[in-house]
């Protein structure tokens, strides 16, 4: 009897489908994200694509995949052709496949969802906003589907003003004679809450020409993703009030329902969790912990952390340049190397570098970063700037160095230079001698002592939107699932 009041109870759950956009920087939140909605009763069905389902195989186990029955794992095709299981897909091409090829397979996995005897039904989705064909799944199910926005609420306001650009002719450039003109130092004096910021500083997609890869991404995100928000039930960002206050006034006011719930990760390390639950990672490169090991015998705050993230790319001299630079500075530092962070190219140091630096300097593949950054040792963040990294390196109260690649990180450097003083900017045309001069501030400058004090600010005013009921974040989610999730008068209510 015990077993059958079991089923019956699993049965009656309700059950989100979390389909994140497949990139890692994507996968990370929505996984935390799931593991809050499970913590509150749901059970998950996690879809990433066939591709990043192998990868995560790979790097993680069958094993840390399958233990939970109320939280599993589905894949459906990316209908892109075969490529390297250890490099992320070219992102322009994702957002094709995903605008052309996903919505069939997805429907046809959550009919199978809701035709199992093992599985209660379907009752809401939790969708990446660049898996914009849910919302037709969703529709047809007469069901919550409630879009998460992945990068920052800054990035977000950002997109928000390529109408007008385009209609004040900033964008799209003319020529790639723009790039080098000046015109990308034109101040935006224009949009409310980014006072100062300059064309440079919005997103990359935004500054592309006509014939680039990047203005099919900016038609994509107007397009398949911002003209598609409004359709949803809601509109999560991983961001709090008291961070982000000055953009979100302005979002609330063309989203009306708008959850700040951030950090995630905080979120869910001030959450009681099983094990099976914590097992569950999502990291598509295999996870080297002996940095941690290494990091134990370093005194604190004396170790400069350097990781570019999953997508960024290096030429072979930045990466030299890199090096030296780090070398120079005769400071402890650990750098996070993933094997195709060069372009076009295998990843090749000076052997006098690694000579060098062997007493003071680790090199890795890849690591569990927010184990990394919550050690005391660390010091400071040379960062790519992805709103992952940002959001964990605010939250434990790490000071940054910018080198943004691409995308919304532009637009994160600025905020984190400008708004929340707690980095420094690198110019994008990378000298050793430079790298030496702002890690030296950054670690042990005047400038670096200012940007810790910020941080840990930050830091202080994270904890209190995710440490008590009364916080900010925490208020959030309850009203997500309570109002949004939840369906008035269901049974579900009661979980």
């Amino acid at each position: 009897m015990g077993t059958i009041n079991q089923i019956e109870q699993s049965m009656s759950k309700p059950h989100a489908v979390c389909i994140p956009f497949p990139a890692q920087g994507h996968i990370n939140p929505m996984l935390k994200l799931a593991k809050l909605l499970h913590l509150r009763g749901f059970h998950i069905s996690f879809v990433n694509t066939e591709f990043n389902h192998r990868r995560l195989l790979k790097s993680r186990g069958p094993s840390a995949l399958s233990g939970l029955p109320s939280f599993h794992f589905e894949s459906i095709p990316d209908g892109l052709p075969p490529s390297n299981e250890d490099a992320t897909q070219d992102v322009p091409s994702l957002f094709e496949s995903c605008k052309k090829l996903c919505l069939a397979p997805f429907r046809k996995l959550v009919t199978r969802l809701n035709n199992s005897l093992n599985f209660p039904p379907v009752s809401c989705i939790v969708s990446d906003a660049g898996m914009s064909f849910t919302h037709e799944v969703s529709k047809e199910l007469g069901i919550p589907n409630v879009v998460f926005w992945t990068a920052s609420g800054c990035a977000l306001w950002a997109f928000l003003q390529y109408p007008k650009l385009v209609e004040e002719g900033y964008c799209p450039l003319k020529d790639h004679s723009y790039l080098t003109s000046g015109h990308l130092d034109t101040t935006i004096d224009w949009i409310p809450g980014m006072e100062g910021i300059r064309l440079k500083n919005l997103p990359s997609f935004i500054r592309a020409t006509v014939d680039e890869p990047s203005y099919m991404v900016i038609k994509f995100i107007m397009e398949e993703i911002l003209d598609k928000i409004p359709k949803a039930s809601a509109l999560i960002l991983n961001t709090f009030d008291a961070l982000e206050i000055d953009v979100l006034k302005p979002i609330s006011t063309m989203f009306p329902a708008v959850y700040t719930l951030g950090p995630f990760h905080s979120f869910l390390n001030n959450l009681t969790q099983d094990e099976d639950l914590k097992s569950i990672g999502s990291n598509l490169w295999k996870e080297d912990t002996h940095c941690l090991q290494w990091l134990n015998t370093k005194k604190s705050n004396s170790v400069v952390y350097v990781n570019f993230g999953s997508i960024t790319v290096l030429t072979p001299e930045q990466l030299v340049e890199f090096a030296w630079g780090l070398a120079n500075t005769k400071l402890n530092f650990l750098w996070i190397i993933r094997s195709d962070i060069v372009k076009g190219d295998s990843v090749i140091l000076p052997p006098e570098f690694l000579g060098e630096t062997k007493e003071r300097g680790l090199l890795g593949g890849w690591c569990p970063q927010e184990q990394v950054l919550s050690h005391p040792s660390i010091g400071g963040f040379l960062t790519h700037c992805g709103w992952n990294s940002t959001f964990e390196s605010i939250s434990f109260g790490v000071p940054m160095l910018c080198w943004p690649f691409f995308a919304d990180q532009q637009t994160n450097c600025w905020f984190i230079c400008n708004c929340l003083g707690v980095g420094m900017e690198i110019d994008s045309n990378v000298k050793r001698k430079v790298i030496e001069e702002l890690v030296k501030e950054l670690m042990i400058g005047e400038k670096g002592i200012e940007m810790k004090e910020n941080a840990l600010k930050w830091k202080k005013l994270t904890e209190e939107t995710i440490s008590s009921p009364d916080g900010s974040s925490y208020l959030n989610f309850d009203k997500l699932v309570s109002h949004v999730l939840l369906r008035e008068g269901s049974s579900f209510l009661t979980c």
